[in-house]
């Protein structure tokens, strides 16, 4: 009997004390979850009662160019930001995995940018591509070549957008990359070292293989985060010229917020939902045998 009354006692406290995370699920993800859902089914401009259209939304969707044209800016920025990102980090923390005295303040250099603003992140490189003043194309003229305007561009302005991303987000997955290197026992370096192996040999049969968790993490969140891009997009160039930097999600938020389109907001955000989702379940089911968990 007392035995209940404690294990009782002990649920209760421990039900108290998730009460704020889960009331904040349910607040600021559930509820939010589940009346998206519901609106991507309405016509509704915030200012007039909502009006059931069904399907409407999804159907105007797919037979919407600018959807198409976002969808592909989406899937280049994704191309450009996530291998590129992943590879230079990797290589980054094998750099900064050595045992070199200091080497922690360069580590901390590195990952300054991910705790750093997006919006002193927008600024400083805006005015790095400033076709007149910018520091990028005064080292161009340097060596006798005339930089383009690159925000302004239609084929300089996504690469550009990429190149601050891929920047912005080094840092993060360095420190991912250099968390699974330490993991890694020297023992098998060792090993390699007295059969003879160089350096190629050692990344490709054992760095490699053993951080294929980290590296199947690291792409999914990078992924993730890029059908997500948003922040620089909207501070650097407004998703222009011509829309050739607007992403899906800037989409969303002109449908929402500029056009009160909230429906069809709604829609875009399950569609982009959908997408992620199956991108991660193939990803899952392609690295299930090759990832050494």
């Amino acid at each position: 009997m007392r035995f209940k009354k404690l294990l009782y006692r002990e649920n209760i406290w421990a039900f108290v004390l998730l009460l704020p995370n889960l009331l904040g699920f349910l607040v600021f993800l559930l509820i939010p979850l589940l009346a998206s859902f519901i609106f991507s089914f309405v016509k509704w401009d915030l200012l007039t009662p909502m009006q059931w259209v069904g399907f409407n939304n999804y159907i105007n969707l797919f037979n919407d160019q600018t959807f198409y044209k976002t969808l592909w800016n989406t899937i280049y920025f994704t191309l450009g930001t996530v291998p590129a990102g992943v590879i230079i980090s990797l290589f980054l923390a094998i750099a900064l995995n050595q045992r070199i005295k200091g080497i922690k303040i360069f580590r901390a250099a590195y990952f300054l940018p991910v705790i750093g603003s997006f919006v002193a992140a927008a600024l400083v490189w805006t005015w790095m591509y400033n076709p007149e003043f910018g520091l990028i194309n005064y080292f161009l003229s340097m060596i006798g070549i005339e930089g383009p305007s690159w925000l302004n561009s239609l084929n300089w302005a996504m690469p550009s957008i990429i190149l601050t991303t891929i920047w912005k987000g080094l840092g993060f997955n360095m420190l991912l990359f250099l968390a699974g290197l330490q993991g890694i026992p020297e023992s098998y370096y060792e090993a390699a070292d007295i059969d003879g192996a160089k350096w190629f040999s050692k990344f490709f049969h054992i760095t490699i293989p053993l951080l294929s968790h980290t590296t199947l993490f690291v792409v999914i969140i990078s992924v993730i985060n890029s059908f997500q891009g948003f922040d620089l997009v909207y501070l650097m160039t407004n998703g222009g010229p011509a829309r050739s930097t607007s992403v899906l999600v800037f989409y969303l938020y002109q449908n929402a917020f500029k056009y009160f389109k909230m429906g069809y907001a709604s829609a875009i955000a399950y569609v982009l939902f959908f997408l992620i989702l199956i991108f991660a379940i193939v990803q899952f089911w392609y690295q299930k045998k090759s990832v050494k968990f």
